[in-house]
Parts: structure tokens; C-alpha cells; sequence
């Protein structure tokens, strides 16, 4: 074999492994999340579902949240999206609830929003989608399942508790609303401060920006993948090293 063609074969291979070194945490880390992700008890919080699109040939089109029916928000508005139509649906809870002393029969149970015809998330792109929830119960957590459906029909369903998730991480996570409970590190970091600001009016919906909440994931995720892009670029100047080495005479 010729030094140009190993020199070739090693420059690709070194390549491959930036790119699968790059990609596999990019893609890993995108999923339908709500942020911030912690809440007072009692509050009116306002959250937002970020909803980033995984596929490569298709575009979200649709997004449909369940909400608890055992420990229900009673009040549940959301701001308006360009391009998108929301549609809360109410409904019979299985079991009566008591709220702030009253008994709660009937409550909000899901929201969809629809794309317009035309509109979507394309690839590379996210949408966030706001809402109010509240009063927050004064629970460990809330568990708010996404379903994730493109134009080509597929689906991605974001269900899984954290339990199956740890049992099993190959499950897409769904969407958790931290209150009394500690959400886990990794949680932590990529809501921040997410409580504090979280309270508020029912009827005020104050749109804030989401990048001090992500900082710390980000910056996170960007030296990861220095780390990787250094470590592969090492691997491309053994390669060359290597191939480039005068062949040992007989």
C-alpha cells in the first residue's frame, strides 16, 4: 500500500471520529424539555416547553402535553405562538380533588399546539411554547408527558418517568416540573434557578429569555465537545505522524 493511500485512509478515519465524537452528544441532548424546571407549591408559574426537531428530512408539526388529572392545574393559559393553534382540552377527573378547599371535578388535561399549514420545526431549529400553570400542587413533582408528531407521520413519544429512564436509557424522557422535591443534577444545571422566578399572576404573562437557565448546560456541553474535537484532532496528527513515517529498509 502506497504512504498516500494509508495517508488518505488515516485522514478519513480521523475525520469519521470528529464527527461521530461531535455529533453523538449534540443529539443525545436534544429533547422536549419544560423550563425552568422547578416550581413554588401555591405558585402560578410560567413555563415553557422547548421543543427542538431530531429529524433530518422531516418537521415537527405537532406537540401535545398531558397534564396530571390527580393533582390537576386548575388554571392553565397559554400565550399565543406565531403559526401555531393551541387548543386546551378539559375534562372529568377520575377522582374528585381538593384544591385551596374547594373540589375540583373538571380540570385542564392537555394542551396541543398545531402547526399552520406551512409552519413547522425544522432541522436545526426549536420552538418554545409558554404557558401558565397553577396553582403548582405542593407535590414532589409534576410528570408532564410529551408527544412529539412530524409531517411524515412519525412520532416521538417523551413519556418515560425518570425511574424507567434510569432502568433504561434508551426511553425519551418526559417533561418533569420540579417542586419539593431536588431535581437531579444534571436537571439542576440545565434549568437553574428555575423556583425563584417562577411564581406569579395567573393573569400576567411576562415572556423572559431562557439563556441564563441553560448556561450551565451549555457551557458544559461546549467543553465536552472541545474535549472531543482536541482528542480527535490528536488522533489526525498520530495518523498523519504515522503515515508519513519512512518504511524500515530490508
Amino acid at each position: 500500500m502506497s504512504s498516500r493511500n494509508t495517508y488518505r485512509r488515516a485522514l478519513t478515519g480521523a475525520a469519521l471520529g470528529i464527527v461521530l465524537a461531535v455529533g453523538v452528544p449534540l443529539a443525545a441532548s436534544a429533547h422536549v424539555t419544560v423550563n425552568p424546571g422547578t416550581a413554588d407549591p401555591g405558585s402560578y408559574t410560567q413555563v415553557q416547553f422547548r421543543v427542538p426537531n431530531e429529524s433530518e428530512t422531516a418537521e415537527t408539526v405537532r406537540l401535545e402535553v398531558t397534564l396530571p388529572s390527580d393533582t390537576p392545574f386548575t388554571s392553565v393559559r397559554y400565550e399565543p405562538v406565531p403559526g401555531w393553534t393551541a387548543t386546551i382540552t378539559t375534562a372529568t377527573l377520575p377522582q374528585p380533588v381538593e384544591v385551596g378547599g374547594n373540589t375540583i371535578t373538571e380540570a385542564p388535561t392537555s394542551i396541543v399546539w398545531q402547526a399552520d399549514p406551512g409552519v413547522g420545526i425544522g432541522q436545526g431549529e426549536f420552538v418554545n411554547f409558554p404557558v401558565s400553570l397553577g396553582p403548582v400542587p405542593d407535590v414532589g413533582s409534576v410528570l408532564l408527558p410529551a408527544v412529539q408528531t412530524y409531517d411524515d407521520g412519525k412520532v416521538a413519544e417523551w413519556t418515560a418517568t425518570p425511574d424507567e429512564v434510569a432502568a433504561d436509557d434508551t426511553l425519551d424522557p418526559a417533561p418533569v416540573l420540579y417542586i419539593t422535591d431536588v431535581p437531579p443534577a444534571d436537571e439542576h444545571a440545565a434549568h437553574g434557578a428555575g423556583a425563584a422566578g417562577s411564581s406569579g399572576s395567573s393573569d400576567e404573562m411576562t415572556m423572559t429569555t431562557d439563556a441564563p437557565a441553560d448556561s450551565s448546560s451549555g457551557l458544559a456541553l461546549g467543553l465536552s465537545i472541545a474535549a472531543l474535537v482536541l482528542g480527535a484532532g490528536g488522533a489526525v496528527l498520530g495518523a498523519l505522524a504515522f503515515a508519513r513515517r519512512p518504511k524500515a529498509r530490508s
